[in-house]
Formats: C-alpha cells, sequence, structure tokens
C-alpha cells in the first residue's frame, strides 16, 4: 500500500532565503511569549512557520487529519504544538525536555510518559540531540497507533532513512537544505488485532475458518454462507464503506450466495463522501447512502489566527460510524462489510476492534491497493484474530 523507499519527494517546502534551518534545529526551547520582541521570539515564529509548513504539506497528501491526536516530541515542540492548533488541531500535546536524566536511575531517560498505540500522529526534531536516538525512535514508534503518521527532522549526514524504524515503513524522505524530513507510517500488522471475551461472530464462525479460501487473493472467495446456514439470522446487512463504485456490482454478485439461502435481499448501505456516488444510488430502492465527508481524506482546516484558539471548541459533529454502525447493526442480523485498505477506513477498523462493534460483522472483505503488501498481511492478522476476512478482487 506505501512504498517503503523514498524517491522523489513529493512535499513543496518552498524557499526562503531569511530561514535558517540549522539555526532552528539548534536553538532552544520556544516559549509562547518573550520579552520585547526578542531575538528567541524571532527563532520561534521561523520554527512555527516551517512545522506548520510540514503540517500543511502532510494534510494535503492526506498523511494527516485535523482530528488527529498528536505528540511533538524535542525543544522546538511548543511552537510545533501553536502550528497543529493554529491548523485546527485541538488535541496536540509536547515535550521538549527529552530525554532527560534520572537522579534515581542515574542514566539518561528515554521512555515517552504514555501508553502503546496512543497517538495518530508524531513530529519530533530531536534526534541529532540524544546520545541514543535508536531507543527515541523505539518510543515514538510505541506510543504511535497502527496506521498512523510519524515525521522526524534529522540531520542527514547522521541518520541515514529512518534506520532505526522496527516497525514502520518510510514513505517520504525529503531534503530540506541539509536535514531530511523522514515521513513514515507505523504498519497495520504490528497492531494485534483483540476480540473482547464474548464475541458473537467469532463464535459463530470459528468452525469455518478452515473452509476461507487460500492462498489470499484466491479469484473466488469462499463465502461463509456455502458452509453457514443464514436463513434463521434477522436480516442481511451490506455495508460498503469508501468504495461506493462497487457496491452495485458486488452486491448482484453475492446476492445469489447469500439472499437465496435467507429468501430475503441485503439492506444496502452505501458509505461515501463523493456526490457521484450519491447520484448513481439516490434512485435505487433498498439502497441507502450515507455521506461521510471524511473518507476524502481532506483533512484541511480553517486556520486560526487569533491567540485566542486555546478556547476555541473542537468540531465534534463529525459522522461516527462506530456510534452508527452501533445504531444500525442488531446482533441478529449478518452482516457483511466491504471497504478498501486506506487510511481512514483502517481507522474505522481499528475503532470497531476498540469498540466491540467488530463482533456484529459476520463477513470482512478488504479491497488492496495494487502494492496490497501491507493489505494482505492485515487480512492474515485478521483471520488470525478469528474474523472471517477476504482480499477483495475484482468488482
Amino acid at each position: 500500500m506505501y512504498s517503503s523507499a523514498a524517491d522523489e519527494c513529493p512535499f513543496d517546502f518552498g524557499s526562503d532565503p531569511g530561514f535558517n534551518l540549522t539555526r532552528f534545529l539548534n536553538s532552544g526551547p520556544c516559549s509562547k511569549k518573550t520579552l520585547f520582541g526578542s531575538a528567541s521570539s524571532v527563532y520561534c515564529k521561523e520554527s512555527e512557520n516551517l512545522t506548520k509548513t510540514v503540517f500543511k504539506e502532510l494534510m494535503e497528501k492526506k498523511l494527516l487529519q485535523s482530528n488527529a491526536g498528536a505528540l511533538c516530541v524535542g525543544p522546538q515542540s511548543a511552537s510545533a504544538v501553536l502550528a497543529l492548533r493554529h491548523l485546527g488541531f485541538f488535541n496536540a500535546f509536547n515535550i521538549e525536555r527529552h530525554p532527560f536524566f534520572s537522579l534515581l536511575k542515574r542514566r539518561f531517560v528515554y521512555e515517552l510518559d504514555f501508553q502503546d498505540n496512543l497517538f495518530d500522529f508524531v513530529f519530533s526534531d530531536n534526534l541529532d540531540r540524544v546520545s541514543v536516538p535508536a531507543l527515541l525512535v523505539s518510543e515514538i514508534e510505541r506510543v504511535l497507533r497502527p496506521g498512523g503518521t510519524g515525521a522526524m527532522l534529522v540531520g542527514a549526514h547522521k541518520i541515514h532513512s529512518g534506520g532505526f524504524l522496527k516497525s514502520s515503513d518510510i514513505i517520504h524522505a525529503c531534503e530540506i537544505g541539509s536535514f531530511s524530513l523522514i515521513v513514515f507510517k507505523k504498519r497495520l500488522e504490528s497492531f494485534a488485532f483483540q476480540l473482547p471475551d464474548k464475541c458473537a461472530s467469532v463464535t459463530n464462525n470459528g468452525p469455518y475458518m478452515k473452509y476461507v479460501e487460500r492462498p489470499l487473493g484466491f479469484p473466488e472467495p469462499s463465502y461463509l454462507p456455502n458452509y453457514m446456514n443464514i436463513s434463521s439470522r434477522s436480516k442481511l446487512v451490506y455495508i460498503n464503506l469508501g468504495a461506493g463504485e462497487y457496491a452495485k456490482t458486488s452486491v448482484a454478485k453475492m446476492s445469489k450466495t447469500y439472499c437465496g439461502d435467507h429468501h430475503a435481499a441485503f439492506e444496502v448501505y452505501v458509505i461515501d463522501h463523493r456526490a457521484s456516488v450519491l447520484s448513481s444510488y439516490v434512485t435505487d430502492p433498498g439502497i441507502n447512502f450515507v455521506y461521510h465527508p471524511e473518507l476524502s481524506g481532506n483533512s484541511s482546516a480553517p486556520e486560526i489566527t487569533s491567540d485566542e484558539f486555546m478556547s476555541a471548541p473542537s468540531d465534534d459533529e463529525g459522522f461516527d460510524f462506530a456510534r452508527w454502525f452501533d445504531e444500525t447493526v442488531s446482533d441478529g442480523d449478518f452482516v457483511v462489510l466491504m471497504m478498501k485498505a486506506e487510511l481512514v477506513e483502517m481507522d474505522i477498523l481499528v475503532e470497531l476492534f476498540k469498540t466491540g462493534g467488530i463482533c456484529r460483522v459476520d463477513e470482512l472483505f478488504l479491497r488492496c491497493s495494487d502494492s496490497g503488501a501491507d493489505c494482505t498481511k492485515t487480512v492474515e492478522s485478521l483471520r488470525k484474530s478469528g474474523v472471517y476476512a477476504h482480499v477483495w478482487l475484482g468488482d
């Protein structure tokens, strides 16, 4: 799904002859207010402008969303948080003094005081200043959730292509003067898909897992109703997440297998952000279109230029898939979920595991991109957890 090597840099950072990146990386921590507009306030403004440019480019490339939980690590982390909040992020934290020397432990402490898989985005400009950068990188990966994005500004002559990353893949490495910006994503298979102790779909499907097609991507999936009697289910529910253009053909193809046994048609939900998908289904009876704007990956938000951003409310009115799913699907239904293996969709999948909603999904189809390496590993991980999952090929 993602390139593991850095090719041509897709980011446009422009050029500012008045900006000294070396001075930015070697300067001390920024404070929000300085006395008499001192030189440090100029440096802080420069660092905020640079990090804001980096963050905006990541947002443009759909690698960062404004609702992300973010952590910034390093001496300039305060200005990085300011930049994020000016861009509409309200769930951003920073750690300035890291690593630090612990008198109690009699050593430098690299551990970040956060739980595993907590943040959607982690940014650091501190690797050139720590004695053991591999330990800091390991901590950054630990607190970054699977599928999350990380970015590091490093000295190109000191750190080669993020070689310390163990559970992530580099997707871009770009030169900015004599430094490099390394952008990476934590691999989804590093996430252990853990189900609740009582999970209906796993209990029901367990005896049939031996029938799921192998190898992955076999042309014809081993549809669950070929082995399981689903006639007693309350209703058949088909949910298409982010791939509405394939809904008609896939429903038509699957109906012969699923609906023949159940003697009822699918209750179809197409969840997408494109008006073209809506217009193609608006006249079709039995098909419900659900608008989910965040599936576009366009996480741009109005910039907040006032210092009053600290009191600005966050926008919690967006579409909550997990809540919608809980309200729409009942325990007695037979549920088929088909979804793309893209960033936003994978976030939703992880959320279904966290909320237990995955226990109402009887059969899961994951549509992989052309590269598909991460996607197939994710399907294997899903199967190991007990989910009857397929790689979705064709229409």
